[in-house]
């Protein structure tokens, strides 16, 4: 066995391990200085930030921005420290998980945090849960969802891995054209789960387009360039003197610069076409805003109103049991204005509910946080609501609201289960309102209507659904009403006075006439057809909204509240149990939903009663007492039974959240480990197909394949197109203490030696190469032989070297071998 005296010609000896790694190369093989890879940075944040400004009409406020910026700035840091780092793509990916769970609290999970920026394990749950959870949540809250914890976890992470994506690839990438894709991938992302509104959509557009077109424009021309300059310059002697060939080579380029400008400047001005056409499509000038499709159409809410009962059913309990005692009281309140408790619009000859479908039904509830999308126009008011003795889901609100803003005791809870429905304005809580609850509200109360200013509009079209087990009475009592009126507004007006000035006022309570509670096809039938009409805002409403729905025309139920007189909006009015009313709602043409009384006057009453049954006493006569019965007992075995179950129910264990954290946490151990061992099992792959190989003469050189692979993974890659003696030249200076070039001159020595080697001889080479492989990491530090274990350059190398199964090509790995060759 030789050993070299001195290093291969031109490789440089190693004398000491680095800190850092050299700095590597740019995209191309080529040295780009750093003001140029600031430019790529640069240009990719700029392009990720018009993209997370889609975000702004569903996130509404800055919170979404803020998560956005932080996660691009993030990503490109860690892209940046990828490149100058030489990280393989395993590292980066765990590295972006670590700054995800470190900072995603500060940015996007704040409320669960210590001081706005020490995350929690409340953070933490948010952040993993919210990979998963977090889309949904967008996509079924009403907007803005900012106000939501856990929402701006879409806009940070979008922005974190896309930023990070984009970097990478404008940094490693020989093609500038891989950078946009991400960014292109999160203007997508942004404009999926956001809103038919775009924030800016021709700005966006044209700044997008142009600066993307503009920046590959610039890359394709600096690679040009740096290809030119690393091929005109010659190397060896032939460097220190200029021949005439390169002269004339000279002249030829300065003739043909004008030609080059030229061409340049068209392909300038085709680029700023190209720029406007994207802008136009992508800012909605070519293509209408209606056409813009977003997941968040195609979502379901998720609240089942079946779960509550109607709150028309319990209209007398709150006028009986309720009549003098306070149930809430409201400041701000405008003149003229009604509190809403709940609207009504479906009827099934039982009871009257909420089960709309469609954006106008009055079921269709979404959760809000307590900043609201609200369009409506009409006066501003700003109502505080302390809740005294009301309970149940319904929010006593008024107008169509813009906020509503919890402030008691329970504000936090109470906020994270609120739902609204922006078609009838009615606010509900799943969680529950109770004595002592307080909120603040923003609405908009819009402007009333009168009979004359509606003569001229027609009814608007609004899907209801449609009314089944309606008595006939209702449809003959109302065309009687409605004769020969023209207009929408007699005909509706003429049922709402026709059982006003017709019917009788009467709770039914003690001291008042006789009247039924309930507002089923029975009671309606009865009171419609009674010689005299008798019922209060419960019978009257629900018997107009028939009615008019019989004629062809929407109408719904509203139970709700207002004073006996208003005296201005700086008074606190409070609200008792007698001041809860139900009307009638028609819509109108550009007047929206107008509100008709048809119950009639409290003091019209009936004009007599109904002969009571004379009384016919019995003699009284005393009867013996009942037979003493022994009282009941039930089997031990049930009563047992029963303890038991109810020791259980209170014993129970809730393992769901439980589960679904360690089910996000496995989750992200598959997301970072799952890749780790892929890689590893790679590897193993390739070691047992170059040591089984079909020839003994290519398993001893797949032996030699293996050392330069390892030793590039290590971090000592070899030129390609070099001999396997002048590549371990380059490993010994790396490797003083490991016998390489004795490894090398005898892979030589078989593959090129007269005859095949036998299957032992090339079982004997694996062992010499097993043992290089192991002395060059034991000369390593644990940190790069973790490095190394991951390393992808091995791939990637032999993929620009030809492919692995190339026998022609000479070699595979980090460096080049010849190969036996014409002997069969």
């Amino acid at each position: 066995m030789s050993t070299p005296t001195s290093p291969r010609a031109g490789t440089a000896p190693r004398t000491s391990t680095p800190l850092l790694p050299p700095r590597p190369k740019g995209p191309g093989g080529l040295f780009r200085p750093f003001w140029a890879m600031a430019i790529d940075l640069g240009v990719i944040a700029v392009l990720l930030i018009v993209s997370a400004l889609s975000f702004g009409p569903a996130f509404g406020g800055a919170g979404y921005l803020v998560a956005s910026i932080g996660g691009i700035v993030l990503g490109l840091a860690i892209a940046l420290a990828g490149w100058r780092l030489s990280w393989n793509p395993i590292i980066v990916a765990a590295v972006t998980i670590l700054v995800y769970l470190v900072f995603g609290g500060a940015l996007a999970a704040p409320g669960t945090t210590l001081l706005g920026v020490i995350p929690t394990l409340e953070t933490m749950r948010t952040l993993i849960l919210g990979i998963v959870f977090s889309w949904k949540d967008v996509l079924t809250l009403v907007t803005p969802v900012g106000g939501f914890d856990g929402t701006l976890v879409v806009p940070f992470l979008s922005a974190l891995v896309t930023a990070v994506l984009a970097g990478t690839f404008a940094l490693r990438l020989k093609h500038a054209a891989w950078a946009l894709l991400p960014a292109a991938a999160l203007f997508v992302t942004a404009i999926a789960f956001g809103t038919r509104e775009a924030a800016f959509p021709i700005v966006q557009g044209l700044v997008f387009a142009g600066v993307a077109l503009a920046w590959a424009a610039w890359r394709r021309h600096e690679r040009r360039v740096g290809q030119s300059a690393g091929t005109a310059v010659p190397t060896g002697g032939a460097a220190s003197s200029t021949t005439t060939a390169d002269r004339a080579g000279t002249r030829a380029d300065a003739s043909s610069a004008k030609k080059l400008r030229n061409t340049r400047l068209g392909l300038g001005a085709g680029l700023i076409v190209a720029a406007l056409g994207v802008g136009f499509v992508t800012g909605g000038i070519l293509m209408p805003a209606t056409a813009r499709e977003v997941i968040r159409d195609q979502i379901v809410p998720p609240l089942d109103l079946h779960d509550y009962a109607s709150p028309l059913v319990g209209y007398r309990s709150y006028v009986r049991d309720f009549k003098e005692d306070s149930l809430f009281t409201v400041t701000g309140l405008p003149d003229a204005a009604r509190i809403r408790l709940a609207t009504l619009d479906s009827y099934d000859g039982i009871v009257y509910d909420v089960a709309g479908d469609g954006t106008n039904g009055s079921g269709t509830f979404v959760r809000v946080s307590d900043d609201i999308a609200n369009d409506t126009t009409g006066e501003p008011a700003e109502l505080d609501v302390d809740i005294t003795g009301l309970d149940g889901v319904w929010l006593p609100d008024a107008g169509y609201l813009d906020s509503l803003r919890f402030t008691g005791d329970r504000a936090e809870p109470l906020g994270g289960a609120l739902h609204y429905n922006a078609a009838t304005g009615v606010a509900l809580d799943t969680l529950g309102i109770t004595e002592g609850d307080s909120y603040e509200i923003d609405t908009v109360i819009p402007p009333t209507f009168n009979d004359e200013q509606l003569s001229d509009r027609a009814i608007e079209k609004v899907s209801v659904p449609r009314a089944s087990g309606v008595p006939d009475e209702v449809g003959s009592l109302a065309a009687e009403y409605v004769g020969d009126a023209a207009t929408p507004i007699q005909q509706v007006r003429n049922i709402a006075t026709g059982l006003s000035q017709n019917g009788f006022f009467s709770h039914g309570l003690e001291g008042e006439a006789v009247s039924r509670a309930g507002h089923g096809a029975e009671r309606i039938a009865s009171l419609l057809s009674a010689e005299q009409m008798v019922g209060d805002d419960e019978q009257y409403a629900v018997a107009m909204a028939l009615m008019v729905r019989s004629i062809g025309m929407p109408a719904r139920v509203v139970m709700g509240f207002y004073p006996d007189t208003y005296s201005g909006a700086d008074t606190t009015y409070d609200i008792t149990g007698d001041q809860l009313h139900a009307w009638v709602e028609v819509p109108f043409e550009g007047a929206g939903w107008v509100a008709f009384d048809p119950t009639p006057p409290e003091d019209q009453i009936p004009l007599e009663e109904a002969p009571k049954p004379k009384a016919d006493p019995k003699a009284q006569v005393l009867q013996p007492p009942p037979p003493p019965q022994e009282p009941a007992e039930l089997p031990p075995d049930i009563r047992t039974e029963d303890t038991q179950d109810e020791e259980v129910d209170k014993n129970t264990f809730d393992l769901l959240p439980f589960l679904l954290i360690g089910g996000g946490l496995l989750a992200l151990l598959i997301l970072v480990f799952g890749p780790l061992l892929v890689i590893v099992l790679l590897k193993l792959q390739r070691r047992k197909r170059r040591r089984q190989a079909a020839r003994t003469a290519d398993r001893v050189s797949g032996g030699w394949d293996e050392i330069v692979d390892r030793a590039g993974d290590l971090g000592t890659p070899v030129g390609s197109g070099a001999t396997r003696r002048d590549n371990a030249l380059v490993l010994a200076t790396a490797y003083p203490e490991v016998p390489v070039v004795a490894v090398a001159e005898r892979a030589d020595t078989e593959v090129f030696g007269p005859g095949d080697p036998t299957p032992e001889q090339a079982e004997q080479y694996w062992t010499e190469v097993d043992a290089v492989v192991k002395s060059m990491a034991a000369s390593r530090s644990w940190w790069q032989r973790m490095r190394a274990r991951w390393a992808l350059g091995s791939f990637f190398g032999r993929r620009r070297r030809g492919g692995s199964g190339s026998r022609r090509s000479g070699g595979t790995g980090y460096g080049a071998t010849e190969r036996r060759g014409g002997r069969s």
